[in-house]
C-alpha cells in the first residue's frame, strides 16, 4: 500500500533533499542563506540542523564561485547541489555553468563525471522586484551536455530532485516559485516515470496543451473552462525541457490535430519555439492548423504591478484554443 502524504511543492523539495543527504554522505548543499536560515523560499530549512555545517553550509554572494565550488567537488566524488537564490542572479554563473560543467565530461572523454546540481527559483507572480522573476531556461536547454528540468507539483517536486542527484550529468532543477506553496499528494514510495518522461496530466480530444512547470496549473485551469465550454484539451507536462519527451507530443497531436505550447519566457526564440519546429517537423501531415505559441511578450520582466498583464493566464490559452480551431 503507497504511503501517500499531503505537501506542498517547498515541503517536497525539502523532503527530497533531506532523504538524498540521508541516503549519501556524498551529497553536500550549499548557496546563500541556505544554512541556518534554510534559504530565501525555506526549502532547505532544517538540513542544517539536522546533518550539519559540513553538509549543508552557506557560500558568499558570489554566483560564478558558487557553480565552480561545485564543479570542484564532484572532480573530488561529491555529489553537490548548489543554489541560486534568484533566477536572475543565474547570469554571473553562466560561464561556469555553460563552458565548464556542460562541457568537462565530454572533454574529459568521460573520464570525469559531472554529477551537479544547481537549483534555481524561477518565474514570476510573487511580486518581486528587478532581476527576481526571469525565466532563463532556455538559455540552458539550447547548450549540450546539461539536463534541465522543472516540476509542476509536489510528487515530481520530491521525486525529481532525488533523480537529479542520483543522475551522472549536470542537471538544473528549475523551481517554480509561484507554485511553492501548492498543495498536492506525494507518493513517498513509488516514483514517477523517469525525470525525462513526459506526463499526460488530462485526456482530451481537441486540442493538445504542452506546458511545464509554473504554467501547467494555468493550462489545467484553462481546460477546466475549455470543458464547460464543451471543448475537450489534452494537457501535457513535460516536465522535462532538456532533453525533451516529443514522443508523447506526437502521439497527442496524431489525435487531436492542434497543438499549444505555453510557458512564462518570452516567446521568441524559445522552449515553444523548439517545440513547434519539431512537431512541425515529425507531424506535420497530422496538423489541422499551426502550433499557436502562448508565453510572455517580448520585453523585459515588468515591474511588479504589470506582472498579471505580462504572465500568460487562462484565457490567453483558450484565445490560442480559439485561433487553432478556427483555422
Amino acid at each position: 500500500m503507497s504511503n501517500v502524504v499531503e505537501m506542498t511543492i517547498v515541503k517536497a523539495i525539502n523532503a527530497g533533499l533531506r532523504k538524498a543527504l540521508a541516503e549519501s554522505d556524498k551529497v553536500l548543499i550549499f548557496g546563500q542563506d541556505v544554512a541556518e536560515l534554510g534559504g530565501v523560499f525555506r526549502v532547505t530549512e532544517g538540513l542544517h540542523a539536522e546533518f550539519g555545517q559540513k553538509r549543508v553550509f552557506n557560500s558568499p554572494i558570489a554566483e560564478a564561485g558558487i557553480v565552480g565550488t561545485a564543479i570542484g567537488l564532484a572532480m573530488r566524488g561529491y555529489r553537490p547541489v548548489a543554489e541560486i537564490q534568484f533566477d536572475g542572479f543565474v547570469f554571473p554563473a553562466f560561464n561556469e555553468i555553460t563552458t565548464q560543467l556542460a562541457k568537462l565530461q565530454n572533454r574529459s572523454e568521460g573520464f570525469l563525471t559531472m554529477p551537479v546540481v544547481v537549483r534555481i527559483p524561477y518565474g514570476g507572480g510573487i511580486g518581486a522586484i528587478e532581476h527576481h522573476s526571469e525565466s532563463p531556461e532556455a538559455y540552458f536547454a539550447h547548450t549540450p551536455g546539461l539536463r534541465v528540468i522543472s516540476p509542476s507539483n509536489p510528487n515530481d517536486a520530491y521525486w525529481m530532485i532525488q533523480q537529479a542527484i542520483k543522475s551522472e550529468d549536470p542537471v538544473l532543477f528549475f523551481e517554480p516559485k509561484r507554485r511553492y506553496w501548492q498543495k498536492g499528494p506525494v507518493d513517498l514510495d513509488n516514483p514517477p516515470a523517469g525525470m525525462h518522461d513526459a506526463h499526460i496530466l488530462r485526456n482530451g480530444t481537441d486540442v493538445t496543451v504542452v506546458a511545464y512547470g509554473p504554467m501547467v496549473a494555468t493550462a489545467l485551469q484553462a481546460a477546466e473552462i475549455a470543458a464547460a465550454e464543451g471543448r475537450s484539451l489534452e494537457v501535457i507536462d513535460i516536465r522535462s525541457i532538456s532533453p525533451i519527451d516529443y514522443a508523447t507530443i506526437i502521439e497527442s497531436v496524431k489525435k487531436t490535430g492542434h497543438l499549444i505550447v505555453a510557458h512564462e519566457a518570452n516567446v521568441s526564440v524559445s522552449v515553444s519555439s523548439e517545440i513547434a519546429a519539431r512537431v512541425a517537423e515529425l507531424a506535420f501531415y497530422h496538423l489541422e492548423a499551426p502550433v499557436i505559441r502562448v508565453g510572455g511578450f517580448d520585453v523585459p520582466y515588468p515591474a511588479a504591478k504589470l506582472e498579471e498583464k505580462f504572465l500568460p493566464d487562462a484565457d490567453r490559452i483558450l484565445e490560442a484554443v480559439d485561433r487553432s480551431l478556427g483555422y
